[in-house]
């Protein structure tokens, strides 16, 4: 049976190792000691100029639901992962700690402190696997789709990935996609669970089941009428738009193309449209789309845009590779040191620097209690999210998100929104390190 995002406890989506410092750190009585760990990533993926935070609804959900009911009690018993002083502490845990972080929709950058979390060493340490495996494969996504937002440039963009990856990623990327600026989603269960418009027609079974082309379109426009979108591509595209219009008028909505050198067909396809006096239907193009293919595609008379595969799989970038990492003990600041992954010890924040224009100059990442002077057009980063282990108030929605995220990408320097390779848009300046 697959694991839905509703279906039970998130206790076990951990790894192995999360148990075995929580049992030796309750067994030495370090376990209480007050901690500060913090996600962020080092450096972004490569060629990517800005990360976009998404995901953190669905960690604070998940963390809710981090309960260990008797199933996983058994489970862990039974394969001795803890003994039984462990299983105790076990039963009865909630999160009772306290979250800030950057809202979804928000920009990122190398070393932004993205989460903070603060609890116990013992009720924090468990949740290290969970919230990374969410952070990093729905920030991901929506890194890649505002590239291809972008690269669309306003044209409408339908996530259509459900059949290239597992089928709760699936849901959760095309969350991410929306967040990113996405149009619509073909997913169904990411309609009901976050209100994203769905939308879909038909695929070339449809078209192969009926004796001829005419007849499936026929079928289709008397089951969805003339607006519907007709898959013109299935034998000869010039055949099939021909034959399009003849079944459904000159009103049809649109024609889908899924194969081929799609931006000279949808040229060859917008003369032909409009001689046969379709000047309103809307040309679709699908097939292998990202965001490179979508920017060459912007001067060819293309309405709107289906990707799959490259959204549901980061674009090449699959995680965002960020890491969950213990920064404050005791109100002490420790650091890890080793050579390529160290970090900053101590819990921090971070403000975004303008130019009155509302050009972002620079991300900095400051000591807690230390912030620096907000200039008139700064503003700080992070917000709660969870206090004593309760959401907090008025959390920001997936609209919020996806307004947030598009006043973000305007505020960018233009080099920052190249598709090709370079430094982040805006650089990172640290604070002196407390000691």
């Amino acid at each position: 049976m697959g694991f839905g995002e509703t279906q039970g406890s998130t206790a076990l989506l951990t790894d192995h190792y999360e148990l075995t410092m929580l049992g030796s750190a309750l067994a030495d009585g370090t376990g209480d000691r007050p901690c500060v760990f913090e996600v962020f990533a080092r450096r972004l993926p490569d060629g990517r100029r800005y990360g976009v935070v998404a995901g953190t609804a669905r960690v604070l959900d998940a963390i809710a639901d981090f309960r260990f009911t008797d199933a996983e009690l058994t489970q862990l018993a039974e394969t001795a992962v803890v003994d039984d002083g462990t299983l105790a502490w076990l039963a009865d845990y909630e999160f009772s700690g306290d979250i800030e972080g950057y809202p979804e929709g928000e920009l990122y950058f190398p070393g932004s402190p993205v989460l903070t979390v603060r609890a116990s060493f013992s009720e924090a340490v468990v949740l290290e696997t969970l919230v990374l495996s969410i952070l990093n494969h729905d920030s991901a996504i929506a890194g890649a789709a505002a590239r291809m937002s972008g690269a669309a440039h306003g044209r409408p963009i339908i996530e259509m990935g459900g059949r290239r990856t597992h089928e709760w990623a699936a849901v959760a990327a095309a969350r991410a996609a929306y967040l990113a600026g996405f149009a619509t989603t073909s997913n169904l269960e990411a309609g009901r669970r976050y209100g994203i418009p769905t939308r879909g027609t038909v695929a070339h079974a449809f078209m192969l089941l009926h004796d001829n082309e005419e007849q499936a379109f026929a079928a289709q426009v008397e089951k969805m009428g003339t607006d519907t979108t007709l898959l013109v591509d299935t034998y000869d595209i010039t055949g099939g738009i021909e034959t399009a219009v003849r079944v459904a008028g000159p009103e049809l909505g649109a024609i889908r193309i899924d194969s081929g050198d799609v931006g000279v067909l949808a040229r060859k396809a917008r003369e032909q449209l409009d001689s046969l006096g379709a000047k309103d239907t809307r040309i679709v193009v699908s097939g292998d789309l990202d965001e490179h293919a979508i920017a060459a595609l912007r001067a060819e008379p293309v309405d709107a845009y289906g990707v799959g595969t490259s959204v549901v799989t980061g674009s090449g970038a699959p995680t965002a590779g960020m890491v969950y990492k213990l920064v404050e003990v005791d109100g002490r600041p420790v650091a890890k040191r080793s050579e390529n992954k160290a970090s900053r010890g101590g819990r921090k924040g971070a403000l975004r620097r303008h130019k009155p224009t509302g050009t972002a100059i620079e991300e900095v990442v400051h000591q807690h209690g230390e912030q620096p002077v907000l200039g008139e057009y700064d503003r700080a980063l992070q917000i709660p999210l969870m206090t004593g282990g309760q959401p907090a108030a008025d959390l920001p929605t997936l609209d919020d998100g996806r307004r947030r995220l598009r006043q973000g990408l305007v505020s960018l320097p233009w080099e920052g929104l190249k598709l090709s390779h370079g430094e982040p848009a805006i650089p990172t300046v640290f604070t002196e390190e407390r000691t």
